[in-house]
């Protein structure tokens, strides 16, 4: 019985007691300032323009604080120089502005300043890599549709970091979908941001590594960015024309060639398969002309195209020269009325040259094949002796030369005998 009673009691030490939900509920409200707090004591000893002390300080303060679970909150200070509620505006309890932030930037504002901030945040990521992932699919997108909210300076910065960020690949330009968003949309916001995006970008990169880079983060219309009035090519070159951008309007219109001339190769394709008069097929390519030109040498290469797609090549081969010969024959009219110019021209023989070249069925009837065209005023012998002198494509050039020397040389001695009868 004795024993019995020295038995220790039980103790509540070591037992977690769960707190009521309200209360971890309020709590979680202030740790964002605790952790805002917290990284400032780590940036306020650093002078105003150390940007190596800058870099620093924030790796060592990533070893005590938990940057993972407060990624957004980092960002946030960093890029705008606090804390965001929803809705855009500042945590409302008279905290400073962060001693570190991308608003910082000196006016007028040099991308080059701007470059110092970027490098820290470089540096930061580098070391703790976990950090790009919160910062491209979760800070960006988030702080870039509040981007309204920011005074005219404050909006210029923070594209200009934007576009250096991604171009030096530490975001993904996913985070530029935000930009589409009405309420930034109908008042220039998004196209003047954009603009800034792409200037900042540009310094350092080529358009074609910014086309790629559009591309992976799935931005496919740059229209998107235009107030609704103004989703036309046209208003979309001039504007990147007058913002000294003219690779971005370049760009833009050579990719809505591709879309126009994959477009057309494929209705004309359906037309010859459908076995429509050549004059029908003539006047469709005339209106498409009209809706949205091509240059004429890019026209006549898609209706050559087209016009080939159609044609069935599973003859037997001692019979694929003759039906590569009637076919081009039976669609010689449908190109002629486009073959305008010199230029048109050594672009149709180039675009016949590249076609047999990958179709080596009809490599050889590369000379009739000019025969045939130049017989139904397609091309003149000028084009056919330039593109043999210095026009013709690399692809298989040496075979075709060759093939073409007999031709070339009647077409030399006809002209010569012609200059003499004159």
């Amino acid at each position: 019985m004795s024993q019995q009673s020295a038995a220790p009691k039980p103790s509540l030490q070591g037992v977690r007691i769960k707190a009521r939900k309200g209360a971890v509920k309020a709590q979680a409200k202030h740790e964002p300032t605790v952790f805002r707090d917290q990284l400032y004591k780590h940036l306020e000893t650093v002078p105003d323009g150390d940007f190596d002390s800058f870099a620093t300080k924030l790796v060592q303060a990533g070893s005590q604080l938990e940057f993972l679970k407060y990624a957004d909150c980092l960002f946030e200070i960093i890029l705008v120089g606090g804390l965001i509620q929803p809705g855009g505006s500042y945590v409302d309890d008279n905290a400073a502005v962060s001693p570190f932030t991308i608003f910082n930037a000196k006016e007028p504002i040099e991308v080059d300043d701007i470059k110092k901030y970027i490098e820290v945040l470089s540096k930061l990521i580098r070391r703790y890599k976990y950090l790009q992932k919160p910062l491209e699919e979760l800070a960006l997108p988030g702080l870039l549709q509040y981007i309204n909210r920011w005074s005219s300076a404050q909006k210029d910065k923070l594209s200009i970091a934007v576009g250096l960020l991604i171009s030096q690949g530490l975001a993904n330009a996913s985070c530029l979908q935000s930009l589409t968003k009405d309420h930034l949309v109908k008042n220039d916001v998004s196209v003047n941001v954009i603009t800034l995006i792409f200037r900042a970008y540009l310094i350092d990169q080529s358009m074609e590594h910014l086309s790629a880079t559009l591309k992976r983060g799935g931005v496919k219309d740059l229209l998107a960015f235009f107030p609704v009035n103004k989703r036309e090519g046209k208003a979309l070159e001039e504007h990147f024309k007058k913002e000294n951008l003219p690779q971005v309007a370049e760009w833009w219109a050579k990719k809505q060639y591709v879309v126009v001339k994959e477009g057309l190769v494929r209705e004309l394709t359906e037309l010859c398969e459908r076995e429509d008069a050549p004059e029908q097929i003539i006047t469709t390519i005339k209106q498409r002309q009209e809706e949205t030109p091509l240059p004429e040498a890019e026209l006549v290469q898609c209706i050559w195209q087209g016009l080939m797609k159609s044609v069935d090549w599973s003859a037997r081969p001692d019979q694929i020269e003759g039906l590569a010969l009637r076919e081009v024959g039976k669609y010689a009219p449908i190109l002629e009325p486009f073959c305008n110019s010199a230029k048109t021209e050594v672009a149709l023989i180039n675009v016949v040259q590249v076609y047999c070249y990958e179709d080596t069925r009809i490599i050889k009837a590369f000379p009739q094949i000019l025969k045939v065209l130049y017989n139904k005023d397609c091309i003149s012998d000028q084009a056919i002796i330039y593109w043999h002198q210095k026009g013709s494509k690399p692809q298989g050039r040496q075979h075709f030369l060759k093939n073409t020397e007999p031709l070339v040389k009647f077409l030399q001695e006809q002209e010569e005998t012609e200059s003499e009868e004159e």
